[in-house]
């Protein structure tokens, strides 16, 4: 559950770049390389890397 003292835990970042990996796969295999398969392949990597860098900060 989501605290309100401005903490936001790792774990939503990592679970977030999954599932837009998984939106990436399905819509990739139903309409192929389009600009928001792209997108969402961008955005999963995105949420990755923050995850990366807070598990790093800590």
């Amino acid at each position: 559950m989501a605290r309100l003292d401005g903490i936001i835990e790792p774990i939503y970042f990592l679970i977030t770049s999954l599932t837009f990996i998984l939106l990436s796969i399905i819509q990739y295999k139903k309409f192929g390389k389009t600009r928001e398969t792209k997108y969402l392949a961008g955005l999963a990597i995105f949420f990755f890397c923050s995850y990366i860098a807070i598990i790093l900060k800590n």
